[in-house]
């Protein structure tokens, strides 16, 4: 049995909690919302309330001091999975709006390095490789475009620098489940681009699964890409996805540019002897 602590209890991170509850594990799980608390208590999480702040003064506060030195008490694995929230992923946005996750997670830190915590797992994305015309796997450089992949980058190298615990780092494909898919977006649209680009998708049982064994196998310090090994074009995968789902059909234009980025998952295949539930797909 593991003391664990989930700073994000989500879309992902409640039904993680919910799992690793499941298998005997004690759960703290993080909320930035007062009516959320009893939904994380009736699933058996133990509920705080946690707002970080990009602001180094607010964290000082006495009160949110202690909610996030409770929260983090006596756990050894942190699981962070908040999102940027970036407004716009906005290239002009002013510097305290482009660095305000990057200074969540650097002012968290001090708390991290004084807890119980030795281990770090951190959620992010394959944003941070940007748009490339190849075959990406974890060797390969990041090179982010948008605003929230490159705030992804620079707090995955500041975690993964800082000596007083071990951090892995888990890069997401586009997420995918039962209550959120991006055909419902898609459907009815015109024009989209890169029709013949390849999907790289991963559904949440499959991220919820991943996490799971990365913390029974105990792998940290590693860089995972997350996505299923299944890679139909875009247009192929959500015009059936949208007839599946008896939805208007999306259309793509050939005149749209074409990205051609596969990210491998086979790190994971191999070092975690994991394999992906396709049939969710």
């Amino acid at each position: 049995m593991k003391k664990i602590s989930i700073l994000g209890c989500g879309w992902l991170g409640l039904p993680l909690a919910k799992k690793l509850i499941e298998k005997g594990n004690l759960v703290n799980g993080s909320t930035t919302s007062e009516h959320k608390l009893s939904i994380l208590k009736d699933n058996g999480i133990n509920p705080f309330l946690v707002i970080l702040s990009g602001v180094e003064e607010t964290l000082e506060s006495e009160s949110i001091s202690k909610g996030i030195n409770d929260f983090l008490a006596e756990s050894e694995i942190l699981i962070i999975d908040i999102p940027p929230k970036l407004r716009g992923n906005n290239a002009d946005a002013p510097d305290s709006t482009r660095k305000f996750f990057v200074e969540k997670i650097e002012n968290l830190i001090p708390f991290i390095a004084k807890s119980t915590i030795k281990k770090v797992l951190f959620v992010s994305s394959t944003s941070v490789y940007g748009d490339q015309n190849d075959l990406i796997t974890e060797e390969t450089i990041p090179n982010p475009e948008t605003e929230s992949g490159k705030q992804l980058a620079l707090s995955e190298s500041i975690l993964q620098k800082n000596q007083n615990f071990e951090t892995t780092i888990l890069r997401f494909g586009g997420l995918i489940g039962e209550d959120r898919h991006p055909v419902k977006f898609l459907a009815g649209k015109e024009n989209l681009e890169n029709p013949d680009a390849p999907i790289n998708l991963i559904h949440q049982n499959d991220c919820i699964n991943i996490i799971e064994e990365i913390i029974l196998q105990s792998k940290w310090n590693e860089v995972f890409n997350a996505v299923a090994p299944f890679h139909p074009s875009r247009e192929n995968y959500y015009t059936q996805k949208a007839k599946e789902q008896n939805l208007i059909l999306p259309k793509f234009s050939s005149e749209k540019s074409n990205i051609k980025k596969i990210i491998s998952s086979e790190k994971i295949e191999n070092i975690l002897n994991y394999q992906f539930k396709l049939d969710e797909y």
